[in-house]
């Protein structure tokens, strides 16, 4: 199995995308491995820290979404996102995360996401705004069939180190996704992360949960950190053996 290291391995070529992800909050849940094994693409099992594996609420600012060279690609460059995503690992001992949802604000991406990625893209009328040390994140789904929304409120305190469990849940150098009825490992790279840390002083995510499966959320999050952010870059999908 890959050791957990803060800084990326090298990203092999050719690259086919880069971003920013900017003003991210991470808020994890611990659950019991076995709740959650259901939902992991064939291949792949539920990645554990000390028995646990964590399911994962993710707001934040996407910007400058483009090929490797170039400027950002018009429509799709710039948008809101929240994730729920799970922590994977693969016969080959490659841990990435799964995604349950990616919700975004920009139909085009959604629309692209789905259809070339296989990835749950979710379209969603979303706001973010920040105030001095506070963020508040909004999002209400626009997805046929489902109905939930969410406020994050969280107000920021002073920088704080990576320890082993924020580096478990963030330093994750891929995602696993189902794609024509195999399992890809979708590989990226961007510079270790910095962090604060965080007050959840707002916390209403109606339905968000059992929106993708999960029972509804009755407890604060385990664990809770900001980033201001990262660039990032992506390389071409793996078939997962």
């Amino acid at each position: 199995m890959d050791a957990i290291w803060p800084a990326a391995p090298e990203l092999k070529r050719p690259r086919i995308l880069r971003q920013q992800w900017l003003d991210l909050t991470f808020l994890h849940w611990a659950v019991d491995p076995s709740s959650v094994a259901r939902f992991f693409p064939a291949g792949t099992r539920p990645d554990t820290f000390e028995g646990r594996t964590y399911v994962g609420l993710v707001p934040f600012r996407m910007v400058g979404t483009g090929f490797p060279h170039g400027p950002a690609v018009p429509h799709f460059g710039t948008f809101l996102e929240t994730n729920i995503r799970l922590y994977s690992v693969d016969a080959s001992g490659r841990r990435g995360v799964v995604f349950l949802s990616l919700d975004a604000n920009r139909l085009a991406v959604v629309a692209a996401a789905r259809a070339i990625f296989g990835l749950p893209y979710r379209w969603a009328a979303m706001t973010h705004v920040s105030s001095g040390d506070g963020h508040t994140y909004t999002s209400v789904l626009r997805w046929p069939g489902v109905h939930a929304d969410s406020t994050i409120g969280v107000d920021l305190g002073a920088p704080v180190a990576p320890d082993p469990l924020t580096d478990f849940l963030t330093a994750r150098w891929g995602l696993h996704t189902s794609r024509a009825g195999r399992t890809w490992y979708l590989p990226n790279h961007h510079p270790e992360w910095s962090f604060r840390t965080a007050t959840v002083k707002v916390l209403e995510i109606s339905a968000l949960f059992a929106s993708v499966g999960l029972p509804e959320v009755d407890r604060p999050p385990n664990h809770v950190l900001h980033s201001a952010g990262v660039p990032a870059t992506f390389a071409v999908p793996r078939s997962c053996p």
